[in-house]
């Protein structure tokens, strides 16, 4: 597949903090209802070794006047050649909730090369696609989508008591729902990259033991970790999940040393 030019790959990637020496890039995909400015602060807690860049769906943020999307198949279509763009270097996915099926519905675009040309697959808080635990999402009204965010709390939820803002992120909140409502897994070879899968301790939608399921999708090594916090841990503890990311890649530096060596000369 030819890759596109560079002026497309910046509708749909946004880069916080350039590091055109990174050994790795770790490319992020938003959650449902989220944008890629969920993931900037993570920029400045990795180390300088790695290059963070978030993926920008339609619809929302700096793409605001542009439709959602609300058909997998779709989304991952116009995703897959744009990710092409970033393999000039060894690269990473890492997905959160919704943005775990997406960032799996991509890597497996590339599985049929071996060894894979993705390091590794990072999936947060969201089931397996073969787990049959896992039930689609079905809402009837809009109070029921509102009080399914509220339920899983977030940095996102206050914006939702404000009226004008609820009537802007509504449809586009209904579009990624549907997404994932309508989403079925089509059944296939495992990946060859290896799968680290992350849950939040208090997080009941997505355990331990829910973790475990996503084994079955690798054939290059799975392991499952737990961190403090519920459904949205990752806004409550970044420093040590930006490190987990950090020692999984096999990156010996520490998390934060970016930033912290920034301040020093600041200073």
């Amino acid at each position: 597949m030819a890759q596109l030019p560079r002026n497309h790959a910046d509708l749909w990637l946004r880069t916080f903090v350039p590091r055109p020496d990174a050994r790795v890039r770790l490319v992020c995909f938003p959650y449902a209802g989220g944008g890629a400015t969920a993931y900037k602060e993570w920029a400045d807690l990795l180390p300088s070794s790695v290059e963070l860049v978030a993926v920008q769906y339609p619809g929302r943020q700096d793409r605001f006047d542009e439709p959602p999307l609300s058909d997998m198949v779709t989304l991952v279509d116009r995703i897959v050649p744009v990710i092409l763009t970033c393999f000039d270097k060894p690269v990473a996915f890492f997905g959160h909730s919704m943005g775990a099926t997406v960032a799996f519905e991509v890597a497996h675009r590339l599985r049929p090369r071996y060894p894979s040309p993705l390091m590794r697959l990072f999936v947060s808080a969201r089931r397996a696609p073969s787990d049959p635990s896992s039930k689609p999402l079905s809402f009837v009204s809009d109070e029921e989508v509102l009080a399914y965010m509220r339920a899983l709390g977030g940095s996102g939820v206050g914006l939702l008591e404000d009226r004008d803002l609820k009537e802007l992120l509504l449809p586009m909140m209904r579009s990624d729902f549907g997404m994932v409502a309508n989403y079925r897994y089509a059944p296939g070879a495992p990946l060859t990259c290896p799968i680290t899968a992350i849950s939040g301790s208090r997080d009941t939608g997505f355990t331990l033991s829910h973790a475990q399921r996503w084994s079955d999708h690798t054939v290059a090594g799975f392991d499952a970790h737990s961190l403090p916090g519920g459904h949205f841990y990752t806004e409550s503890v970044p420093e040590q999940l930006t490190k987990l990311l950090t020692e999984r890649l096999g990156i010996t530096a520490l998390a934060g040393a970016a930033r912290r060596e920034t301040q020093e000369v600041e200073t």
